[in-house]
């Protein structure tokens, strides 16, 4: 993993807090070797783990922590839609997880911009049992931000 303070005017940008992170389940299949910047960042929502073992993030006014990841080619979003069961022409209530824009923030609300996330419904995490993350950062081996995470 690595930072840099380059611009990458056309990369797609997507905030990844789940199993997409480094170190995690899905990382090395959709993202290693893709990635061509990684940024620390949060952005607002609220966090979920789910009892699959993976997390959902809903809207909300809390901090949700994890990584902006740049991605030099747009079909990217193709391959990460199938992993999160998305579908733009489905229904909204049909898919497991809704592409969204959301503002990014690094350290003290500094913006990096904007970038696609995955949410779920609030609905959909309460029928599949979500607990809340009040800590913002999800990590399938139980770590909490404070050994995880220092923005």
């Amino acid at each position: 993993m690595f930072e840099s303070n380059i611009k990458f005017p056309d990369l797609v940008q997507v905030f990844v807090y789940g199993t997409l992170k480094l170190g995690e389940a899905n990382y090395k299949r959709y993202c290693a070797g893709k990635v061509v910047d990684v940024k620390k960042a949060f952005v607002q929502g609220k966090l979920f783990a789910l009892p699959m073992g993976y997390p959902a993030m809903t809207l909300g006014d809390s901090q949700v922590y994890g990584y902006l990841l740049s991605f030099p080619k747009p079909a990217i979003l193709n391959q990460l839609d199938v992993l999160e069961d998305y579908h733009p022409t489905r229904e909204i209530s049909e898919n497991l997880y809704n592409r969204k824009t959301v503002e990014v923030y690094q350290g003290e609300w500094l913006s990096l911009g904007w970038a696609w996330v995955y949410l779920m419904s609030l609905e959909r995490v309460n029928k599949l049992g979500g607990v809340l993350q009040a800590d913002g950062w999800w990590s399938s081996s139980g770590l909490t931000t404070k050994y995880s995470y220092n923005l």
